[in-house]
């Protein structure tokens, strides 16, 4: 093989090498354009949502990926009839929903709400310092959580009346966990929302709030 022809069978090898090289940047490019393209979604949420009661790694961590995502909250009213929501929706029809309201009700009352006919055989439940109790539900995604609230400007005709901050949230059936790491999440959401309510409302007389509820297996 003369020179001339080793040059230009080199140079063909090279050629080829470069296009195949440049087809795999092509479809690694593509590749990650298609998976930002159907997952961006959760990523591009707010690292702080819903006045920093809900962080978008929780979101991450429970719902599923989808290709957009939105989120939104909402204060209303004030002292006994302020309520605070929080949601976050995808295009794949998964969410995360929160609703916090100050409410006329003992948690006695609240607690048997979620009894039922079951007893606490539905739930588990866990108690903390000046009457605060939370609840997970063992048959759906769903926890609440009770605080009690003294709200200025309760009308007369309920002035004797036990009031709490009563606080929901609840995941969509495709969770990505279940059980009881579930359940902690939720009810961990929960109480942020009631901590923040309770602050909006201006309830109790300077108390301090736990930052924590105790977790459910430390619950007798």
């Amino acid at each position: 093989m003369d020179k001339r022809t080793w040059s230009r069978d080199r140079l063909a090898t090279w050629e080829s090498g470069k296009g195949l090289l440049l087809g795999l940047v092509i479809l690694s490019l593509l590749g990650g354009g298609t998976w930002i393209f159907f997952v961006k979604g959760l990523y591009l949420l707010p690292e702080d949502m819903c006045d920093g009661t809900l962080k978008r790694g929780t979101v991450t961590r429970v719902l599923p990926q989808a290709r957009a995502a939105d989120t939104g909250s909402r204060a209303h009213g004030a002292g006994p009839d302020l309520s605070f929501s929080c949601d976050v929706t995808t295009s794949g029809s998964s969410y995360l929903s929160g609703l916090a309201r100050v409410l006329p009700v003992s948690r006695e009352k609240w607690l048997d709400s979620y009894r039922g006919s079951g007893g606490d055989n539905r739930i588990v439940h866990v108690s903390a310092d000046g009457g605060i109790e939370a609840v997970a539900e063992l048959e759906s995604g769903s926890a609440g959580v009770y605080v009690p609230c003294e709200p200025p400007g309760v009308p007369s005709y309920n002035a004797s009346a036990d009031y709490g901050v009563v606080t929901e949230f609840s995941v969509s059936d495709d969770s990505k966990v279940t059980g009881a790491e579930l359940r902690q999440i939720l009810t961990d959401v929960a109480y942020r929302m009631s901590r923040h309510t309770y602050e909006l409302a201006e309830c109790g007389k300077g108390r301090d709030l736990p930052a924590e509820l105790p977790r459910y297996e430390e619950s007798p």
